[in-house]
């Protein structure tokens, strides 16, 4: 996967050599996943790992009032499942396929032997480790922004097929698309939606500027915009 476009900014795979990189995939099995298909269940004690290769998935929690709150996306090359293999505690969310996935699947035990085995893949988990507890920190201020990135996510799709424009990197949307506008067609406040917008940045999903925003990728998008807090997906 080296040089990938589609490789999630942050992620595991990332950080690693090609020789690492290539013994981490050899060990384990490699499983798929349709769209929406459950790939980790939150309190689920078994200790597995998942190096998602292809696809994105959506992490999530129940929370006291069971809601369902979404903790943000995963993408190729990022990690599923490391914590649990290390600490043997259950699984602390839930992982959910927004569009098909491909997974290379370690036991716990084959995980940990490979971080002993290979101090370079060691030192690439902790790296994306780190990343992914700024993105945690992050949305334990922002919570609110990951319900609504949904909905802009879906906004965007539907922006995109009206006026987009086809560029080498993605769509592009240019005119009057403020942050603003967005807010008051999906009637969510303005600072919330630039939360969102965030989150769609920061997975590489995104990219904005002064009245204009590329889609990099289209396809992620239009997966997560389908997909639903519950897991249900718009006919």
């Amino acid at each position: 996967m080296s040089g990938h476009d589609d490789t999630a900014e942050g992620a595991l795979l990332t950080y690693l050599a090609d020789a690492d990189r290539e013994y981490l995939l050899a060990r384990g099995t490699r499983r798929r996943f349709r769209a929406n298909d459950v790939v980790l269940m939150e309190g689920d004690p078994s200790d597995h790992v998942h190096v998602l290769v292809t696809g994105w998935v959506r992490v999530s929690t129940i929370v006291e009032d069971g809601r369902q709150v979404l903790f943000g996306l995963r993408g190729p090359g990022e990690v599923l499942g490391d914590l649990a293999a290390v600490t043997g505690r259950p699984r602390t969310a839930s992982v959910r396929a927004i569009e098909p996935c491909t997974v290379v699947q370690l036991t716990g035990a084959q995980f940990v032997d490979v971080l002993h085995a290979r101090p370079e893949i060691a030192i690439a988990t902790i790296k994306s480790l780190a990343a992914r507890l700024r993105n945690a920190e992050s949305a334990r201020v922002d919570s609110a922004a990951f319900d609504v990135s949904r909905r802009v996510a879906v906004h965007l799709v539907r922006l995109a097929e009206e006026h987009g424009r086809t560029v080498p990197d993605g769509v592009v949307l240019e005119g009057a698309f403020s942050q603003e506008d967005i807010a008051a067609q999906i009637g969510a406040a303005r600072r919330t939606v630039a939360r969102a917008l965030r989150v769609l940045r920061e997975r590489g999903i995104v990219e904005t500027g002064r009245r204009r925003i590329l889609i990099r990728k289209p396809r992620v998008l239009r997966a997560f915009a389908r997909s639903e807090p519950n897991g249900t997906h718009h006919p």
